[in-house]
C-alpha cells in the first residue's frame, strides 16, 4: 500500500497566500496537509478550519496542540465540531508543547506525562461519545460528554520525542508524531517503544536536480538541531559525537548550518532530485510522511515537492 505523503503549511506563511497553499496542495494530489498550533505565530485549530472548508479532499492534521494550554473537554468541542462537518479528514496531535513556550505561558506542567496520559484518556473517550468522569493531577471532569459526538471520531496522535513520552504515547494514543528529523535510526527506535501504532513522521525538505542547491535551501533550517530539545532525534545517528563537536565549535546557529557536511544534511533532510527523496523516504518506514518545504516561497517549493509523488512511477520531470 502507498504510504501517505502529505505537507506542511509553515506556520510562517503570509497569511494572504495561507488558503491558495491549501487549495494547491489538495490540487497537486498530497495525500494530507498539517498546520502547526505555534507559540506566538497562529492557533492550529483555525488553519485546520479554513484548510478543511477550503479544499475537496486533503485530510488535515493539527500538529500538535499543547496539552498544558487546552482544556480536554473544550478542544474535544473543536476536534468533533470539525469531524462532524469534515468526516473522516481530519486528524488530531496533542502533545507537550515546546517547554519554554509552556513556562512562558504559565502552562508548563510539574509532570508532563502524567498529563498527557490523562489528556489522552480523557479526550479519546469524550470523540467516541463516551460520558466522563475523571480527578486527575490535571483534567478533572464530572460528567462530562459532548451532544453531538461524531459518527467518524478523529485519530488522535502524540506529537512526542523521547522514550518515556513514546512509551506513554504506546498505551494511550492512536500513534505518535515524530518532528524533524526522522532518521532511520531514530524511526527505528522510536518504533521498538510503540509497536504497531502510526507514526506520522516530518521531514524538512527540498527538491532540485542540483543536489547541491537543494541542500542550500533546507540548511536554515536545520540550524536549530542543536538544541538541547533536539538530542532524542541526533542521539541515534552515527554522527553524533561529532555533530554535538561542530555545533560548539560554530559561531551560532547559522555557522552551524553551513558548516554542516553535505553527508549529514542528506541525513537530517529529504534533500535532491524526486528521485533523491523518494529514495530517502522509502528508507524510513514511517506510516504517514510529512513534508516541511524549505526555502524562501513556500508555494513554489509545493510545486517541486509534488514531484516527489511523480518519482513513484517513473514520471519525474526537471524542476527548471
Amino acid at each position: 500500500m502507498e504510504i501517505p505523503i502529505g505537507v506542511i503549511a509553515p506556520p510562517t506563511l503570509p497569511a494572504e497566500q495561507f488558503a491558495e497553499y491549501a487549495e494547491r496542495a489538495d490540487a497537486l494530489g498530497f495525500a494530507e496537509l498539517w498546520v502547526f498550533e505555534d507559540c506566538f505565530l497562529r492557533g492550529g485549530v483555525a488553519q485546520a478550519a479554513v484548510v478543511l472548508a477550503r479544499t475537496a479532499r486533503i485530510r488535515v492534521g493539527i500538529g500538535i496542540l499543547p496539552a498544558g494550554a487546552r482544556n480536554p473537554a473544550f478542544a474535544c468541542l473543536d476536534l468533533a465540531t470539525l469531524a462532524e462537518l469534515f468526516p473522516g479528514r481530519v486528524m488530531a496531535g496533542v502533545g507537550h508543547g515546546t517547554p519554554a513556550w509552556m513556562r512562558q505561558t504559565g502552562t508548563w506542567p510539574s509532570s508532563p506525562i502524567t498529563l498527557l496520559r490523562e489528556y489522552f484518556e480523557a479526550t479519546r473517550k469524550l470523540l467516541h461519545g463516551e460520558r466522563v468522569t475523571m480527578s486527575g493531577k490535571y483534567v478533572r471532569l464530572d460528567d462530562v460528554a459532548l451532544d453531538h459526538p461524531p459518527a467518524v471520531a478523529p485519530p488522535v496522535y502524540a506529537g512526542v520525542r523521547g522514550p518515556r513520552s513514546l512509551a506513554a504515547a504506546a498505551e494511550v494514543a492512536d500513534g505518535v508524531i515524530l518532528a524533524e528529523p526522522v532518521s532511520p535510526e531514530y524511526l527505528r527506535g522510536a518504533r521498538e517503544i510503540v509497536g504497531a501504532k502510526e507514526i506520522v513522521a516530518y521531514h524538512v525538505a527540498a527538491v532540485d536536480d542540483d543536489a547541491d542547491r537543494a541542500r542550500s535551501l533546507v540548511r536554515p533550517n536545520l540550524a536549530i538541531l542543536g538544541e538541547p530539545d533536539w538530542a532524542p532525534h541526533i542521539d541515534p545517528l552515527p554522527f553524533a559525537a561529532e555533530f554535538r563537536q561542530l555545533r560548539t565549535a560554530a559561531e551560532g546557529p547559522a555557522d552551524f548550518a553551513r558548516r554542516l557536511p553535505d553527508a549529514w544534511v542528506d541525513q537530517l533532510a529529504v534533500v535532491g532530485t524526486a528521485g533523491d527523496a523518494r529514495a530517502r523516504l522509502a528508507e524510513i518506514a514511517a506510516d504517514h510522511h510529512v513534508l516541511y518545504p524549505a526555502g524562501p516561497d513556500p508555494l513554489a517549493a509545493l510545486e517541486k515537492l509534488a514531484r516527489i509523488r511523480s518519482a513513484a512511477d517513473g514520471r519525474d520531470t526537471a524542476a527548471g
